[in-house]
């Protein structure tokens, strides 16, 4: 047995959790949210807790097992606490400020580099190098803060650049300056 997928996810009073023809809706303060479940994989809502069960021993059902339960979990807490994502921008002249529903950045191109809101994310600018992405759904604000992250990665050598605030950047030791033999 999966010790993920056996374990009964408890559901808050707040939260209203339904299952119909392999489709797991979850509603809660911070939105709704829905997935689509494997067919192999049953689904059961009783006395404040989701139950996942599968069919058979079989690899694909094992695997799909603790999948499932995680997803339904994820869903339960994105709709409760919601996830966020804090990235942090490193670099002389690099700033970004909310205007709008857009996030505007200066991250050394010779344009500013825009990104707008989509639906189920929220982004803040707290301070000029601080950017705060967050939401209900757990896959949709990593995606969504990989992308921001992807429009200029940090580099080895000064650190500059665009990173999420518990990653540590590998830093490189840079020329050494001195003249090559002839």
């Amino acid at each position: 047995m999966s010790r993920i997928g056996r374990k009964p996810i408890p559901v808050p009073a707040s939260v209203e959790v339904k299952v119909d023809n392999g489709v797991v809706t979850v509603k809660g303060s911070k939105g709704t949210l829905t997935q689509e479940i494997h067919p192999l994989m049953t689904v059961t809502v009783d006395d404040g807790a989701v139950n996942v069960a599968r069919p058979d021993d079989l690899k694909e059902s094992r695997s799909l097992h603790g999948l499932t339960r995680s997803l339904i979990a994820n869903m339960i807490e994105g709709v409760t606490n919601g996830f966020k994502k804090e990235l942090e921008v490193n670099g002389v002249g690099y700033r970004v400020q909310k205007q709008g529903n857009d996030l505007v950045m200066n991250l050394g191109y010779s344009h500013q580099v825009i990104v707008s809101e989509i639906p189920g994310i929220t982004i803040e600018a707290p301070s000029a190098n601080i950017i705060i992405i967050s939401g209900p759904d757990k896959q949709l604000v990593g995606q969504f803060a990989a992308e921001v992250r992807k429009k200029r990665p940090p580099e080895p050598y000064k650190g500059k650049g665009i990173k999420y605030a518990a990653e540590v950047v590998r830093r490189k030791e840079g020329k050494t300056g001195g003249k090559g033999k002839l």
